[in-house]
């Protein structure tokens, strides 16, 4: 078997609310980084029967491993040991870092920051006013 080193993951469909009312976006909010998050495959979900949805270490659902990667992470849950923990949170929802085979998933100190927003500076009038160009005549 061959290994697969460790990466992270984004964790989509924040903005919806779980069957019992739970707010997932407020759940992400109370995740720390390295807390133990629980990958759990729904065969039976009714939009995608690949999905793998991501559960906080309070037992909430904050939400679902993206499409991209959830057939392939719900086959390594089969066949492997999964291990994963909460990374950060982001605009989408979240990101979790996930090792395999007995590895423990580590987090870099970058990994666990989040990026500055991109806001736009507010306007401040310049010092320095040049002299008005007045056209040759």
């Amino acid at each position: 078997m061959t290994s697969i080193p460790a990466m992270s993951l984004a964790v989509v469909g924040a903005p919806y609310l779980n069957a019992d009312g739970s707010n997932r976006q407020f759940e992400i909010l109370l995740c720390q980084a390295g807390e133990p998050v629980t990958l759990i495959p729904e065969p039976k979900n009714k939009h995608d029967r690949r999905a793998v949805a991501v559960y906080s270490a309070r037992d909430v659902q904050i939400g679902y491993v993206n499409a991209e990667r959830a057939g392939w992470i719900g086959a390594l849950l089969a066949e492997r040991e999964v291990q994963a923990v909460f990374q950060r949170k982001a605009e989408f929802g979240a990101w979790i870092r996930v090792a395999f085979d007995g590895e423990r998933p580590t987090l870099s100190p970058a990994m666990v920051a989040e990026p500055e927003a991109d806001v736009e500076a507010p306007y401040v009038e310049p010092d320095f006013y040049p002299d008005e160009i007045w056209p040759d005549d």
